[in-house]
């Protein structure tokens, strides 16, 4: 059985991304990770995904932005951090790394890369209903 949070890090190895738009993404892998005791457990709100605009631009850690990577950006959790991104309407799932800060929309709580995004089946409609489970390291 694969690793998600291996799978997310080997996935930053293309890069971040910095954003302006909100847009949103999914990578669709089941929940394996010990149990959580984030305060942010379980925090539910939209999410958008963004794309080819910002492909390539400095991530808030440093990193360029890839758009094919599982990442996402986040005001509050942790740079570097993991989070399982479930789409309420269709309840897949996808593990992303925290790599940048954002969204800037008051009615937004996090924004995916396109991956993440297609894997969530939200790049169609470009935001969805989502939770947020913060994952913790082994």
């Amino acid at each position: 059985m694969s690793n998600p949070i291996s799978n997310a890090e080997a996935s930053a190895k293309h890069g971040g991304h910095r954003h302006h738009h909100k847009h949103s993404f999914h990578h669709g892998k089941h929940r394996h990770h010990s149990a959580s005791t984030h305060p942010y457990d379980d925090k539910s709100g939209m999410a958008s995904w963004y794309g080819h605009q910002f492909h390539g631009r400095k991530t808030a850690n440093g990193e360029r932005y890839d758009m094919y990577a599982m990442t996402a950006a986040h005001n509050t959790l942790p740079l570097s951090s993991y989070a399982e991104v479930t789409n309420l309407r269709n309840q897949r799932t996808v593990i992303v790394r925290i790599n940048d800060r954002g969204p800037f929309r008051s009615h937004r709580v996090m924004d995916l890369s396109y991956a993440a995004a297609k894997e969530l089946g939200i790049q169609q409609t470009g935001t969805a209903a989502i939770k947020i489970t913060p994952l913790a390291m082994n």
